[in-house]
């Protein structure tokens, strides 16, 4: 049996960050896709599973899941989840931070301050590394007015996610791969989306952060297909 991969960035995130992915999926002689939203220099483009039999594989960071549509995620045969969730804003206090700051950024990305503020957020979801070690940005080029209309109308997406999307099969194999010193991705929710697919297999890597620098995440993950 064939596998496909479809792997689908985060917010403010683009299919570049994939590349490390892509060289590990055309080792194995895998059929590798990579969406992308728009909101940097590559352009918007979807993905779809190519016809005839073959093991259907989504890989997603953060807010990957809920930016792919439907039909897509109904007919996944496994999942892996990367520094993801399902509701981003948890209640309690932490949800409170999380609201006030989400605010913030809309209206920053309204503004003057959009590429500042995108820095930022990428030098958090960097760290503990620096925002250097990122292979590539969305914010290498000046923004577009589009993109800045993709990023703010994700960002309420972002804000309302209470769970992952209905169309995600519950009953299919599932990897949980956890950043413990994630500065984006609250703990509360991470212990939600452990609460949300109980099943799923769990990899932690308590010094990493929301974008997974520096970890064997790529090795994991293919190991893991590989073992479906």
């Amino acid at each position: 049996m064939t596998t496909q991969l479809i792997a689908m960035h985060g917010w403010a995130g683009d299919s570049r960050g994939w590349e490390p992915f892509a060289a590990a999926a055309e080792r194995q002689g895998w059929h590798w896709q990579a969406p992308d939203r728009g909101y940097g220099p590559c352009p918007v483009h979807p993905a779809q599973w190519q016809p005839g039999a073959s093991r259907r594989v989504l890989i997603a960071h953060s807010l990957g899941p809920q930016l792919l549509p439907p039909e897509l995620l109904a007919a996944a045969d496994a999942v892996v989840l990367l520094a993801s969730f399902g509701r981003f804003v948890p209640p309690g206090r932490a949800g409170r931070r999380l609201h006030a700051a989400l605010d913030g950024m809309a209206q920053a990305l309204r503004g003057p301050e959009a590429e500042a503020m995108l820095r930022q957020f990428l030098s958090e979801a960097a760290a503990p590394q620096p925002i250097s070690q990122l292979p590539a940005t969305i914010i290498d080029q000046p923004l577009t007015d589009a993109a800045r209309r993709q990023l703010l109308a994700d960002l309420e997406l972002l804000a309302s996610t209470t769970a992952l999307p209905a169309a995600l099969p519950t009953a299919i194999p599932g990897l949980i791969v956890e950043a413990g010193a994630d500065r984006i991705v609250v703990p509360e929710a991470r212990a939600l989306l452990r609460q949300e697919r109980p099943r799923a297999e769990l990899v932690l890597y308590p010094e990493a952060g929301h974008c997974l620098l520096g970890t064997p995440v790529v090795r994991e993950v293919m190991g893991w297909i590989a073992g479906l």
